[in-house]
């Protein structure tokens, strides 16, 4: 039978789980949950008739996604195709339940630069998508605002502002992405790369690729007062405690330097060792993608997560544009030897919990939140079985741990 437990929320039990506690892969494990709440963890006991039999499953803890660009790909999955925010939200939703992700930080991009596929009023309503979800209280899955200014942008700061300044998320400060994606710099430092990710397609003004490079730089280099400026606001908002600062794509050690003095306490998607690097002496976490280290390099040439992770430089990975990734990035690096399992799982569930600073998930133990994730590893790559968010388990329990 397919079965989805549809018993109070109040008080249950999983058990005959091989569970993660403690950096370890623990058989025979039971985990009782109240409320929300892991209540109680027993190892090498006894199924009782009221347990949801796992079946020897996996359980790890319900995975922390601090940056997707997903929600915007599936707002607009091409460029004259726009859908309602809302239906986007609970299509991406069922992505996100089906890679385990039960916390997630949506990236939106506040950008009003003219030409570009962002606008303003798509950041509104995918913004407003987000927090009427999780404001109705019937998503398990936990939605959460990723805020990415792009530096050369007009008003995108005083939009991102009045959004950071509404949103009634309490328990953390708004996390603030400051980028720029000009080519020359940052991920597309090496240009030739830049190209390439543009495509043979026509672009859409009818230009070639070239002569859109052409055009971008000298946009960028007449709005290089914009970017200081944006970089300015974001620092003052960081330094007055509003807000957690990201300092993203960084080239190098003097970069994530000026990126600390300026208020950055989280380093996301270094570009080089050096950066990484740089960024773990100033005791700051570094998050890097899942898409980078499920394929052992990046698509844009630059340092390889797998790299950064097997030289200790990387505390957690975020799915960036693929949520499958964090799951598989988890079975790659340990199965080529890069990091004990444990280990692997702890770069994509308290690794990045703790980088934006949630305290209550990220692993199983008492006292903290339910979020839980049923793994079958019967094939060579995990496939999620049941979710639980907060305790409401979704999925089937049945048949979840067949080896």
């Amino acid at each position: 039978m397919n079965l989805v437990d549809t018993r109070p929320r109040s008080t249950h039990t999983v058990a005959g789980v091989r569970a993660v506690l403690d950096g370890t892969l623990v058989d025979d494990a039971q985990i009782t949950v109240e409320d929300g709440l892991i209540v109680d963890i027993r190892t090498g006991t006894r199924i009782g008739n009221d347990a949801l039999d796992g079946h020897g499953a996996i359980l790890l803890p319900g995975l922390v996604d601090t940056h997707t660009d997903g929600l915007e790909r599936e707002r607009q999955p091409r460029q004259t195709a726009a859908l309602d925010s809302g239906f986007a939200l609970r299509s991406f939703e069922s992505r996100l339940w089906a890679a385990g992700i039960t916390t997630v930080f949506h990236g939106i991009g506040f950008d009003d630069r003219p030409g570009h596929q962002r606008t303003l009023e798509a950041a509104r309503e995918l913004w407003a998508a987000v927090v009427d979800r999780r404001r109705d209280g019937r998503a398990a899955l936990d939605h959460r605002v990723l805020y990415r200014l792009e530096a050369r942008t007009e008003g995108g700061f005083d939009a991102m502002r009045d959004c950071v300044d509404a949103d009634d998320q309490s328990d953390i400060l708004p996390l603030v992405s400051y980028e720029d994606h000009t080519p020359g710099q940052g991920q597309y430092r090496d240009v030739s790369r830049f190209l390439d990710a543009m495509g043979d397609e026509p672009q859409p003004d009818g230009t070639s690729r070239q002569e859109r490079l052409t055009r971008i730089l000298a946009e960028s280099a007449a709005t290089e007062g914009l970017a200081e400026r944006n970089r300015r606001l974001v620092s003052q908002l960081a330094t007055a405690g509003r807000i957690r600062a990201l300092a993203h794509e960084v080239v190098d050690q003097a970069g994530m330097q000026d990126a600390f003095r300026w208020g950055a306490r989280v380093a996301e998607f270094p570009i080089t060792v050096e950066a990484a690097a740089a960024a773990r002496r100033l005791d700051l976490p570094v998050v890097c993608g899942g898409p980078n280290a499920l394929r052992g390099q990046s698509h844009s040439g630059n340092v390889s997560a797998t790299e950064l992770v097997a030289r200790g430089l990387c505390t957690g990975l975020a799915s960036d544009y693929l949520p499958s990734s964090l799951l598989g990035a988890v079975w790659s690096l340990a199965r080529q030897g890069v990091l004990p399992f444990a280990d692997a799982v702890g770069l994509v569930t308290h690794g990045p919990a703790a980088a934006v600073g949630l305290r209550d998930r990220g692993r199983i133990a008492v006292g903290l939140r339910a979020d839980l994730v049923l793994v079958a590893d019967d094939t060579p790559w995990p496939r999620v079985r049941a979710v639980a968010g907060a305790g409401c388990w979704n999925g089937p329990l049945d048949v979840v741990g067949v080896r």
